[in-house]
């Protein structure tokens, strides 16, 4: 699995041995960044080995099944890797709460696997507080890591706190960064940049002036990929601001777009459909 250049990135058992250690592997070698196996630290081996699996469904869930081919349009496929770079359709549903303090995501395959997590950290008592009587948060910073199903960060996300666009910065979680995804106009079809390295590797382009349905497109214009807005249901529609989004990947993307594009998703529900309880 780590021998392979189209292992994702993310945070492995030691290569080398070291006990109760993880070492971040880039996507294409390993780094020299290391984190304590927290899970190994308190848990016998056998115990580590079965905590260490996520649970998953016995079966296929009908209601992600139709939530991606009768809501989102999205024929079935066959299936990807079993993981967040690696499945050709992310279903990110957001958590539904009556007060909402923190963002909290689960992301999954088409058929209703759970693949991650997405969870907001770094909420003051302060920003929750002006969370619950205002929407002033929304101007704020907002972190969120995309985590796997172990637990473990793939993906950092913050956006700085802005006034009138939103910009997202993405990272891997030893903070190497990967990109930039930067609104680029407020009125009529909303479009995003998404820069690396100091130049323009694809766009975010809304389908509409309400903005529930975007292309994703690499730096030559071709669509690559694509993110539907689908309905939540009435109980979350009316009393709760919960989005889920399908994110569909066409095929196999290089780095850094594969890792941009996994964040868009959260980007555009951050950027916008969370700050239109606002002012902005």
């Amino acid at each position: 699995m780590t021998t392979q250049s189209n292992t994702p990135a993310g945070w492995y058992p030691d290569p080398h041995g070291a006990p109760r250690t993880l070492r971040y592997w880039d996507g294409a070698q390993w780094t020299q960044h290391t984190s304590p196996d927290q899970q190994g630290a308190a848990q016998a081996p056998q115990a580590h080995a079965q905590a260490a699996v996520p649970q998953q469904p016995a079966g296929p869930d009908p209601r992600v099944q139709s939530q991606v081919q009768r809501e989102a349009g999205v024929a079935p496929s066959g299936p990807g890797g079993g993981s967040l770079f690696t499945e050709p359709v992310l279903v990110v549903n957001q958590k539904a709460k009556l007060i909402e303090l923190t963002n909290e995501y689960k992301v999954m395959d088409q058929n209703g696997n759970q693949l991650g997590s997405v969870v907001e950290v770094g909420q003051s008592a302060l920003k929750k507080a002006l969370r619950f009587v205002s929407s002033l948060d929304q101007f704020m910073t907002h972190r969120l890591e995309i985590r796997d199903n172990y637990g473990q960060p793939q993906l950092v996300l913050t956006r700085p706190a802005k006034f009138l666009k939103s910009r997202v910065v993405v990272e891997r979680p030893d903070g190497q960064p990967v990109g930039e995804i930067v609104q680029q106009n407020m009125i009529g079809k909303i479009n995003f940049a998404m820069n690396a390295n100091g130049r323009q590797v694809g766009a975010i382009k809304a389908e509409n002036w309400r903005a529930w349905n975007f292309a994703i497109v690499d730096h030559a214009d071709n669509e690559v990929a694509r993110i539907t807005k689908t309905w939540e249901g009435l109980a979350k529609t009316m009393f709760t601001t919960a989005d889920n989004y399908v994110l569909q990947i066409h095929y196999q993307l290089p780095e850094p777009l594969l890792s941009l594009v996994v964040a868009t998703a959260l980007t555009v529900d951050t950027a916008l459909k969370q700050d239109s309880r606002g002012l902005g």
